[in-house]
């Protein structure tokens, strides 16, 4: 489906008057002329790529429940500010000071995918890095510009993935090219991400918007409680796969939250080189 194709009009974003008061995130809303609306949420920190802290994290779920309030509201948007990223990850100054009550409480931003009830569309400019790239890929359906990057970074920055954000990539992708992308942080142009299945389409960086919006069309086109209801299925298998993730967590951060891996890895990005994981062997 290329964007062309939809000839509804939609009335200008605007931020709703009910709309939840956010300092890192935009809600925003757009309104079919034939009826129906779309949610557009903003990661807001272009300065930083886009990188998520738990406060941006936060303000994504009360931006997602808004949404889920608004019975006019079909579909949502996710988008990063700006052309250069959808979202680089967690910000790598915030991970080096989580603490383990951080790791075992903080709201994982793919959690919102599943919260929301409504069917949820990526929208990918530039780098989709890290937790970016994970949020993008399980959004229900992932638009990208053809400047988009996608790719992990979690074991070259000391940030270990945990729960179904791995185990999910395996259904998208397959199993070899998941390992791939998460052992060797291996990036994806756009057109490569299209054809591992990361995504389902790729379009120039000036039509993306239109391109969206097209797709939120046909969507809107069906039966409200019929996509409710096959969103809520389909989530089903990740909430399979999900089990105890915060437990997870918690289990991993003694070895990554204060320890010598997270404070090298952290200190290397900061000092712009690579990190030095591996002690110097010795003659024997």
């Amino acid at each position: 489906m290329s964007a062309e194709e939809s000839t509804v009009e939609w009335t200008p974003w605007v931020v709703p008057p009910n709309a939840p008061k956010l300092d890192e995130v935009i809600y925003e809303r757009c309104n079919r002329t034939t009826g129906g609306s779309v949610a557009r949420i903003t990661i807001n920190r272009p300065d930083r790529l886009n990188a998520m802290t738990s406060h941006t994290m936060r303000e994504i779920m009360e931006a997602v429940n808004a949404a889920n309030d608004d019975d006019t509201v079909g579909v949502v948007v996710l988008q990063g500010a700006g052309d250069r990223a959808f979202s680089s990850g967690g910000d790598v100054s915030w991970e080096g000071n989580r603490t383990r009550a951080d790791w075992f409480f903080d709201v994982p931003p793919n959690h919102t995918v599943r919260f929301s009830l409504k069917p949820v569309i990526a929208a990918v400019r530039g780098y989709a890095i890290g937790g970016g790239n994970h949020l993008a890929y399980t959004c229900d359906l992932t638009i990208a510009a053809d400047n988009a990057v996608f790719g992990q970074i979690g074991s070259r920055v000391g940030s270990p993935a945990d729960g179904y954000m791995v185990r999910y990539l395996v259904r998208v992708i397959g199993a070899k090219r998941a390992r791939e992308m998460w052992l060797t942080r291996r990036r994806l142009s756009a057109q490569e991400a299209l054809e591992w299945g990361l995504v389902n389409q790729v379009v120039p960086l000036a039509e993306l918007d239109e391109a969206v919006l097209a797709m939120a069309d046909r969507i809107l086109d069906g039966s409200p409680t019929c996509i409710r209801i096959l969103k809520a299925v389909f989530d089903q298998e990740i909430d399979e796969m999900a089990g105890d993730v915060r437990r997870t967590a918690y289990l991993t951060a003694p070895r990554f939250v204060g320890g010598d891996e997270a404070k090298e890895a952290v200190l290397a990005f900061k000092e712009k080189r690579p990190p030095r994981f591996w002690p110097v062997p010795h003659e024997n």
